[in-house]
C-alpha cells in the first residue's frame, strides 16, 4: 500500500512538540488553548486504542519567563535552573488538562547515558512498556536539569526519534513550525519546492536541511530532524513533519491526509541506537 492511508493503521505514535509551538512568540508564555486542543487530540488517539507517548519541549523558555530571565544572560547552570523551574510548571499544565479528560500521564526524564548503557535503556523500554499497558500518556523530555552536554545535544526532535526507537513504535510525528521538508529554506528562497514524500533518506535531502531554526525559543532545525528521520525509519518507524501551529492536524495525519512530509520506514536490521548516536554526536 503505497497511499497515506497505512497511516490509519498505526498502533504506537510519539508525538514531539517544540517550544514554539507550546509557547506565545511574542511573550515566551503558554499558550493554554493550543495546549488544551493538543491534549485533546492526544486522549481521542488514546480512546482508539492507541499507544501515545509526547516529547515535549518547553521546560527552559517556561523557566526562563517564571524568573524574567533574557536568553542572552543565561548560563549553563542558569539554564538548568531554569529547566528545573519550568519542568514542573510545565508538567503541572499538563497533568491539569489531562485531568479534565480522565486521562493519566507520567513524567519521563532522559539523558544520553539512558540511551547508551545497556541496562539502563533495558530499563527505559521497560518503564515504557508497562506505562502503555497501563494507559497512561508518557511525556518525555531530556534531564537538562542535571545533564551538561544534553542541552547541547538535545534537541528534542533527535530525542522524539530515540524514543521511537526504544519503544518499537511505528509513527513519529514532530510537531514544528514549518510544513514539512522543502528543496531549500521557504523563508529565504522563495522558488523552494515542497517535498511531499521521502521513500529513502538518501545525503541530497541532508543537503536540504538547515542547522538553524526559525524561532528564538526552539533549538531544532531541518537538520536534526532529518537526522530524527534517519534513526525512526532505520528503527522500522514512519514519520511525518507537520505544522503545529493547527492542532487538528494530528487527526488529518492519522486520517491519511497529505498534510507534511512523510518520511517512509526503511528498517535496518542492523542498526544499532547506541552505535549511531555515538557516531553522529561523539562523546
Amino acid at each position: 500500500m503505497s497511499t497515506r492511508e497505512i497511516i490509519k493503521e498505526k498502533k504506537r505514535i510519539v508525538i514531539k512538540i517544540g517550544s514554539s509551538t507550546l509557547t506565545h512568540m511574542a511573550t515566551g508564555n503558554l499558550n493554554l488553548i493550543k495546549m488544551e486542543r493538543f491534549i485533546r487530540e492526544l486522549c481521542d488517539l488514546r480512546n482508539q486504542g492507541k499507544d501515545v507517548v509526547v516529547v515535549s519541549s518547553g521546560a527552559i523558555a517556561v523557566g526562563r519567563k517564571a524568573v524574567n530571565l533574557e536568553k542572552k544572560e543565561e548560563t549553563l547552570a542558569k539554564k538548568q535552573a531554569c529547566a528545573a523551574i519550568g519542568q514542573a510548571r510545565l508538567m503541572m499544565a499538563y497533568q491539569k488538562i489531562f485531568g479534565e479528560y480522565n486521562q493519566i500521564t507520567a513524567q519521563v526524564l532522559m539523558t544520553k547515558n539512558t540511551v547508551m548503557d545497556p541496562l539502563n535503556r533495558l530499563n527505559a523500554h521497560n518503564t515504557f512498556t508497562e506505562l502503555l499497558k497501563l494507559g497512561v500518556i508518557p511525556i518525555v523530555n531530556e534531564n537538562d536539569t542535571v545533564a551538561t552536554y544534553e542541552i547541547e545535544f538535545g534537541d528534542n526532535d533527535t530525542l522524539s526519534a530515540i524514543v521511537a526507537s526504544l519503544i518499537e513504535a511505528d509513527l513519529l510525528i514532530l510537531l514544528s513550525d514549518i510544513d514539512g521538508l522543502y528543496t531549500d529554506d521557504p523563508r529565504e528562497n522563495d522558488k523552494a519546492e515542497f517535498i511531499h514524500k521521502v521513500e529513502k533518506l538518501e545525503r541530497r535531502f541532508f543537503q536540504m536541511g538547515k542547522e538553524t531554526t526559525g524561532s528564538s525559543i526552539g533549538t531544532g532545525g531541518m537538520w536534526a530532524k532529518l537526522h530524527a528521520a534517519q534513526i525512526a525509519t532505520k528503527a522500522g518507524a514512519d514519520m511525518i513533519i507537520a505544522n503545529g501551529e493547527d492542532m487538528q492536524m494530528i487527526h488529518k495525519i492519522m486520517e491519511g491526509e497529505a498534510v507534511g512530509t512523510w518520511f517512509l520506514q526503511d528498517k535496518d536490521h542492523d542498526f544499532y541506537l547506541p552505535d549511531y548516536i555515538q557516531a553522529v554526536y561523539g562523546d
